[in-house]
């Protein structure tokens, strides 16, 4: 029996008889009278905050242990944040009293979390090939550049990544290998490939895969926000000048006649004008004001890529 059964038994029993004596206790969880005064006095410890008693329960302890993992998956895993941070962040939780959380011990889980996630990942992959029903796979391959050059080839509609592998090199021989291996483990093939213009990739896809190689549109989108941007910076500037010339027509009509027809058409004029101002700043913002765009953005299939409406004149 775990540590964390002994003390829920212990728990239970004195949510059932508020005050008992070690001894008691002690015959009613079957634990010896040593295991049971080293463990209340482990959970008065731990009883440090009003909300202390979940982590004492069986459903308190389960919730603990998602939220550990669903932070060191999406924070740790995914976006790449320190332990010491995550163990910040656990402390002001009021959590350092439930579990280990120091960066150290939250290293381990993370490894562990790993070791899992490649196990579950191989069960799965096993069990889809067990079936012997071969799929298509509509993948996007890409390199990226951290420590070492990674090659990465995504199943597009499911965001599945293939294959993640490091590499000396990209050519379509070293490309062949890696993905040819994966293929074969999933028992899949390829229906078309997305990538930028390599000559190895298109390679890759017409003479590896045997099927058509598609071009994506990140760069064809980064022209378009080029393009747009000088356009729009200059149409903005001059709405924010007429905007400041009505607001001082405004003003000059409140000191003459405040209540006029003259007013009345300059108070209009400062509110169409201001409204040309929010209306070129969001189209502004729908291209990212210039922005480089990422690949994330960019869709890849020949779906709709989200163009900014036409300009208007």
């Amino acid at each position: 029996m775990g540590f964390w059964d002994k003390s829920l038994q212990i728990f239970n029993c004195l949510c059932d008889h508020t005050t008992q004596s070690v001894r008691h206790i002690a015959q009613q969880t079957g634990l010896s009278k040593s295991s049971v005064h080293r463990l209340t006095q482990a959970m008065e410890r731990r009883n440090s905050h009003p909300e202390s008693w979940l982590g004492e329960t069986a459903e308190g302890r389960q919730g603990l242990t998602r939220l550990v993992v669903a932070t060191l998956y999406t924070f740790g895993l995914k976006r790449g944040v320190g332990m010491e941070t995550i163990h910040e962040f656990f402390a002001r939780l009021h959590l350092a009293t439930q579990g280990g959380c120091s960066p150290s011990a939250l290293r381990h889980v993370r490894q562990k979390l790993e070791a899992a996630i490649l196990e579950t990942a191989a069960t799965w992959e096993q069990e889809g090939g067990a079936t012997g029903e071969g799929r298509e796979i509509i993948g996007a391959v890409d390199e990226t550049f951290l420590e070492r050059m990674v090659l990465v080839f995504l199943d597009l509609p499911p965001g599945y990544v293939v294959l993640e592998a490091a590499a000396d090199d990209r050519s379509y021989a070293t490309w062949y290998a890696l993905v040819e291996k994966r293929l074969d483990t999933l028992g899949a093939q390829g229906r078309y490939l997305v990538s930028d213009r390599a000559k190895a990739l298109i390679q890759r896809a017409e003479q590896g895969l045997e099927c058509r190689s598609m071009p994506d549109f990140f760069h064809l989108v980064h022209d378009i926000v080029k393009s747009y941007t000088l356009a729009i910076g200059r149409r903005l500037k001059q709405a924010h000048q007429e905007w400041h010339k009505a607001e001082a027509g405004l003003q000059k009509h409140h000191t003459v006649d405040p209540r006029g027809a003259a007013d009345r058409e300059a108070t209009h004029q400062v509110e169409a004008k201001q409204a040309a101002v929010t209306r070129w700043k969001r189209y502004s913002a729908s291209i990212g004001s210039g922005s480089k765009p990422s690949r994330s953005c960019c869709i890849l299939l020949g779906a709709t890529i989200p163009l900014p409406s036409p300009l208007p004149r």
